[in-house]
């Protein structure tokens, strides 16, 4: 009977699911937060920077909207190869690399000469900001109870969006006492700061005992073709749809916001970052709130809610009047909450679709070609204007329901083998 009791009331608890992941997993959680926390505040200082980097080089509309796209374009490619290296050497290795990565270039993106440099650095940087999702997602949901696996993943999905309010701090600062000429070069050596990161994983992450079990048991690891082979094609195609219409949708908005709101809206450098501020709480909550949902409601249901909602909002939030500031700031709560509770459930969704030699893989490929394909988003948001531009955005969310069609629901489904 005690025993009994004691298992019902753990799961009354708020945070059964991080308590269920035992020592281990807890340290996995960790690493994968603080890995997409620091993914997200490298990624950041470009959009944040973009308005300088324009005036300092003097480069186009289009030309800054290419270095948005080439970011996205390059990080679908690391987020494929990482995909592939989590099922061959590990989860947590691929972890380390993929954040190493990022690092290093984001931080020589502040010594680029010229735009050209800018471009190929911030193509580099990209190559590691696109793998480090796909080892993290597939760590922390090998360890997670299958009942919490969707609030658990969502929790590291969060950290985006506490990535993304500290970038926002350190910009209002930086920006408040450093010119721009030199601030936005500062915002990208504050990139620096993963480096630490890394040394901690290296010391106390492990993959999960299954996993790395079943990768030294199989011969069928890592190998991009097997994802499109037998029932896996049809799952491969219509999950690369999905995260294509979800990301094409968030990477516009994503982008263009903190150029939009200081241009279109006239707004200061200290109230753009206020505006965000707003913005990334609705964020925070989306993704926490989201990751409960996808467990209470089902994978599909969330999905389709939240691509509903946010394609209004996303139109509603660029067609408010000049003069009427207090209504963007006050409907950029309920955007950041739904586009980013749309993202809650890919972790755990996606890790549930694919086998455990071909999770990274899988994860990595859908992920990441969603990626690549939603950075023409806002590359054209680039060449229409970041007003009405954006709106466009609002197409992706439409593809996502869309694609819902062909793919089955997980919730509550153990891990296949």
């Amino acid at each position: 009977m005690n025993a009994i009791a004691d298992t019902t009331t753990t799961k009354d608890r708020p945070f059964a699911w991080l308590r269920t992941l035992g020592p281990k997993g807890r340290r996995a959680f960790l690493g994968a937060f603080g890995g997409y926390g620091l993914d997200s505040f490298d990624y950041q200082t470009l959009p944040l920077g973009l308005a300088a980097i324009m005036a300092y080089f003097g480069i186009s509309s289009g030309q800054a909207g290419l270095l948005g796209t080439t970011t996205l374009v390059v990080s679908a490619i690391g987020g494929v190869g990482a995909g592939i290296l989590a099922d061959r050497i590990g989860r947590v290795r691929t972890l380390q690399l993929t954040i190493a990565m990022y690092t290093i270039f984001t931080v020589l993106c502040g010594f680029a000469p010229n735009f050209e440099t800018l471009l190929v650095f911030r193509a580099l940087q990209g190559l590691g900001f696109g793998g480090e999702w796909a080892a993290g997602a597939a760590l922390v949901a090998e360890y997670a109870q299958a009942r919490y696996r969707g609030r658990t993943v969502a929790f590291v999905q969060s950290a985006w969006a506490v990535g993304w309010g500290l970038s926002v701090v350190v910009y209002t600062v930086v920006y408040s006492i450093t010119g721009p000429d030199l601030a936005w070069r500062v915002m990208f050596w504050a990139g620096v700061i993963p480096a630490l990161l890394v040394l901690w994983l290296r010391r106390s992450v492990q993959d999960a005992p299954r996993a790395a079990e079943r990768r030294t048991t199989t011969r069928e690891r890592g190998a991009l073709l097997r994802i499109f082979r037998g029932d896996l094609t049809r799952t491969t195609l219509f999950a690369s749809l999905l995260a294509t219409g979800v990301q094409g949708g968030y990477y516009t908005l994503n982008t263009w916001l903190p150029a939009y709101l200081k241009n279109t809206r006239g707004l200061s450098v200290i109230n753009t970052g206020g505006y965000m501020a707003f913005l990334i709480c609705g964020a925070f909550v989306g993704y926490v709130c989201g990751g409960y949902l996808t467990d209470l409601l089902g994978r599909k249901k969330t999905f389709l809610l939240f691509s509903v909602l946010s394609a209004v909002l996303i139109v509603a939030y660029v067609q408010i009047p000049a003069g009427a500031n207090g209504l963007v700031l006050v409907l950029g709560f309920p955007l950041g909450f739904s586009m980013s509770a749309i993202f809650s459930g890919f972790g755990a969704f996606l890790a549930e679709l694919y086998p455990t030699a071909l999770r990274g893989t899988g994860q990595g490929f859908t992920y990441n070609f969603g990626r690549a394909v939603g950075a023409v988003f806002p590359g054209l948001v680039g060449f229409l204007g970041a007003g009405g531009g954006i709106v466009i955005g609002a197409a992706g969310y439409v593809l996502a329901a869309l694609a819902l069609l062909g793919l089955p629901e997980t919730r509550g489904r153990e891990l296949l083998a």
